[in-house]
């Protein structure tokens, strides 16, 4: 996506959110958003270094718009915050990044992941979690930390759960939209 159209995106999930907080309805999607295939779509909230809410899907809606509207009123109520959620006087402080995510494929070689490159899914039984691409950089982590990160933290799986031929473990790619810090 172009920096123009990256940021009227982010420039509408602000809005979004903001109506979202503010008990509105959303804002109409600019028409002009160019629109492509995508497997999903995130949205992250950050203030002050650190997160506010993150949510998404991998099942994508009929746009990227539609999806990453979809995120934003999700992660502007992200759960995990329910007894310090996102506030309205705190907006204009939240650091918005949005992830398009590339359809997820099955692999029989997850250590032969990428990191910073791949995002990643597992799934097994009724437990699954992800982790975006840009996490294991952000923390520092290998490929083996990662996968095994996401079993533990995430899917509520044991550490080495990936290895296992029972565990799917799915990667994917994505194209980050962020505001500047």
């Amino acid at each position: 996506m172009d920096e123009v159209a990256s940021n009227q995106l982010l420039a509408y999930v602000r809005k979004v959110i903001e109506a979202k907080l503010s008990g509105s309805d959303s804002p109409v999607k600019p028409a002009n958003l160019p629109d492509r295939p995508h497997g999903g779509g995130f949205v992250t909230l950050k203030c002050g270094g650190r997160l506010r809410g993150c949510m998404g899907t991998f099942s994508p809606l009929e746009t990227v718009a539609d999806t990453v509207r979809s995120a934003a009123c999700s992660a502007a109520e992200d759960p995990r915050f329910c007894s310090h959620p996102v506030t309205h006087s705190e907006l204009g402080r939240i650091i918005i990044e949005v992830s398009i995510l590339g359809v997820p494929v099955a692999t029989e070689r997850p250590g032969d992941l990428e990191v910073g490159r791949h995002g990643i899914w597992i799934r097994r039984g009724a437990s699954s979690g992800c982790f975006l691409p840009q996490v294991a950089t952000e923390r520092g982590w290998s490929a083996e930390e990662f996968l095994s990160n996401c079993c533990t933290m995430k899917a509520g799986l044991s550490a080495d759960s990936w290895q296992d031929p029972a565990t799917e473990v799915l990667l994917f790619g994505a194209e980050i939209i962020a505001d500047s810090d």
